[in-house]
């Protein structure tokens, strides 16, 4: 059945929309407000590097409580990871130098460059997704890694 196969997961419109409105809002109250990019690895960063940490520290609390929050109201999905711990700090660590050499993560990039019309984000944001779509070809349609 083709159905499936192109959809293989839930289509849940309504919390996908909720989910999206939140991050462009959150993005464009700290552009708004401090004149800041919500850069999630560039905030995280900072936080652990240097002392200005009030609005990093209220950011990225903001970012664990409304996990929770999901979770508690059961709003959070379900999510089994069968990869094991090696596996998922390889992945880590190639996540970080991915963000290092893109200048900025998918957020940066994706979510506030876009919006900017940055070039450089329009071209990292290219990259990352064609990425994004062969690694999940080569390993639920093919099997390969």
């Amino acid at each position: 059945m083709l159905l499936p196969a192109l959809f293989p997961t839930r289509f849940t419109p309504l919390p996908d929309l909720a989910g999206g409105l939140l991050i462009g809002a959150s993005a464009a109250l700290l552009w708004l407000g401090i004149g800041r990019i919500a850069g999630i690895t560039g905030i995280a960063g900072d936080l652990i590097q240097r002392s200005g940490r009030d609005w990093r520290l209220a950011f990225i609390s903001g970012l664990l409580l409304a996990g929770l929050l999901a979770r508690t109201f059961g709003a959070a999905p379900s999510i089994h990871v069968a990869a094991g711990l090696p596996v998922m700090i390889g992945a880590g660590l190639l996540v970080g130098i991915g963000t290092a050499l893109g200048g900025g993560c998918t957020s940066g990039h994706g979510v506030c460059g876009l919006a900017r019309v940055s070039p450089r984000s329009i071209v990292a944001t290219l990259i990352f997704m064609a990425i994004a779509v062969i690694v999940v070809f080569l390993t639920r349609d093919l099997g390969a890694l």
